[in-house]
């Protein structure tokens, strides 16, 4: 285990170190553009790298098994901040989803994730034998989700809510709910996800747009198509860090959300192939965790977290090769951004915990969770 612990905490800073050299190539022409300094972006980002990495360590030496207590707490506090952020967050680019705090800001809806699946985690090992009753005790988990990610879906943030909701749906099967119970549930939701995305003119123009390049053979919008001219230029080995063209101004948001395209562009093909290969280890890592841990909740949170990380960035690659609608996720340790990162890194802080507090205990049978997929992987 703790040999796992290593991995997770070097795989994520080599991820790290390398978005900090193409987040500082991605937002150089804009930072002098914008700001009339090359490196205005770069050093805000570093300094938000530093204080997650900060995060990270300090929460690796925090008991996970504490987060049992202040779960419900927690679980109800957030939804009192997602609430608030609905009502007094300032609008920008036509969404309600940042608090101003003073000396920074973050999104509510980050945090909003990592609490969620601390106290899914957390009622799926107080209930595990009652996970039958669908009335009693199935409802009331799958109402948690329904309003942390409906509070996050109306700022309007809907990729991260219906995101939120696929995570949670797959802990809980993970967790040993019963299979028709979360297809009726994810049925549900998209019906209902789908008549609110209709709603958002900006959801319902990137949903359309997607479907008319794939169908009609139209054009995808303006971010895909520039992401795809990024990747197509890079090649194998690519053209080398600070030479990419698509980040003098070409493709917006460069160095947030489409960075993959300038990693790729400025990395080839093996680039890419190294940053899905350091998710992969990340994956792997973080499903060992969870199948060793000492006991079912911190299975289940190890479990949670290392899913929400790898989804977010599955969803992101898939977003910029043009393979999904444009969401707005950032790619998780790579991006630029603050707080994203930052409870990424708290997450993995997390999972270093997980691992070092079982690194003596074998993952003999009697620890496993009984009847669902992690008591039957391989260790």
């Amino acid at each position: 285990m703790k040999k796992l612990a290593i991995t997770i905490f070097f795989d994520a800073f080599a991820l790290m170190l390398l978005g900090l050299v193409i987040v500082l190539s991605a937002s150089s022409t804009y930072s002098l553009n914008r700001f009339d300094s090359v490196f205005y972006l770069f050093n805000s980002h570093l300094f938000k790298v530093v204080l997650s990495i900060s995060f990270l360590i300090l929460f690796s030496f925090v008991p996970y098994e504490l987060y049992k207590v202040y779960s419900k707490a927690a679980i109800f506090i957030m939804v009192g901040v997602l609430v608030y952020t609905l009502i007094a967050a300032p609008n920008i680019k036509g969404a309600a989803r940042w608090l101003n705090l003073w000396l920074f800001s973050i999104q509510p809806a980050d945090l909003a994730k990592l609490v969620l699946v601390i106290h899914l985690a957390y009622m799926l090992d107080q209930k595990h034998d009652l996970l039958d009753d669908y009335r009693h005790v199935y409802i009331p988990m799958f109402l948690w989700i329904i309003a942390i990610s409906s509070l996050i879906i109306v700022q309007p943030n809907f990729s991260t809510g219906i995101l939120i909701v696929l995570i949670s749906l797959s802990l809980l099967y993970v967790g040993g709910a019963r299979l028709k119970h979360i297809m009726t549930s994810m049925l549900m939701f998209i019906s209902s996800g789908g008549i609110v995305a209709m709603i958002y003119p900006h959801t319902r123009e990137r949903i359309f747009s997607f479907f008319n390049a794939i169908f009609h053979g139209g054009d995808p919008n303006l971010q895909v198509k520039q992401a795809l001219y990024s990747l197509g230029s890079g090649g194998i080995l690519g053209v080398g860090i600070g030479n990419s063209m698509q980040s003098n101004l070409f493709l917006p948001e460069a160095y947030g959300d489409f960075i993959f395209a300038i990693l790729g562009e400025e990395t080839g093909f093996v680039g890419t192939v190294f940053v899905i290969a350091c998710y992969l280890l990340l994956f792997i890592s973080g499903i060992l965790i969870a199948k060793k841990a000492k006991d079912r909740f911190g299975q289940l949170l190890a479990f949670g977290i290392t899913i929400s990380i790898v989804s977010y960035a599955l969803v992101n690659m898939a977003v910029t090769i043009g393979l999904m609608p444009t969401t707005g996720l950032p790619l998780p340790f790579i991006s630029y951004g603050g707080t994203s990162l930052l409870f990424v890194c708290i997450g993995i802080g997390i999972l270093i915990n997980i691992a070092l507090s079982n690194q003596k205990k074998s993952g003999s049978a009697d620890n496993d969770i009984s009847g669902h997929p992690l008591a039957e992987a391989e260790t």
